[in-house]
């Protein structure tokens, strides 16, 4: 699993320390509630999408980052969340290859 760090992150996010103890997304199903305000619930979802994407490239990250700040609102869960993410990024990057 790809390892992501606050600093390789494109934007700052706001850390619930509160909640920083409870379990985080490790993969699907995951019916709980993501929280867009956590960097301790971001940085898991990012990681797994990008190993599912199966890259390390930081421009991606930084892609799936701008992904995660436009996504609307009524996705919530942990597993919304995930789909959003690979399926939108797997469709932006699949069209910028075939250009």
């Amino acid at each position: 699993m790809i390892v992501i760090k606050a600093s390789d992150l494109k934007f700052k996010y706001p850390k619930d320390i509160s909640n920083r103890d409870e379990p985080k997304f490790i993969g699907l199903p995951d019916p709980a509630p993501f929280n867009r305000d956590d960097l301790y619930e971001i940085i898991p979802i990012l990681g797994a999408v990008m190993d599912r994407l199966g890259s390390v490239d930081g421009r991606i990250l930084h892609l799936l980052e701008d992904l995660l700040n436009d996504m609307p609102r009524f996705i919530n869960s942990r597993e919304e969340v995930y789909d959003f993410l690979y399926h939108t990024a797997e469709e932006t990057l699949s069209q910028g290859r075939s250009r």
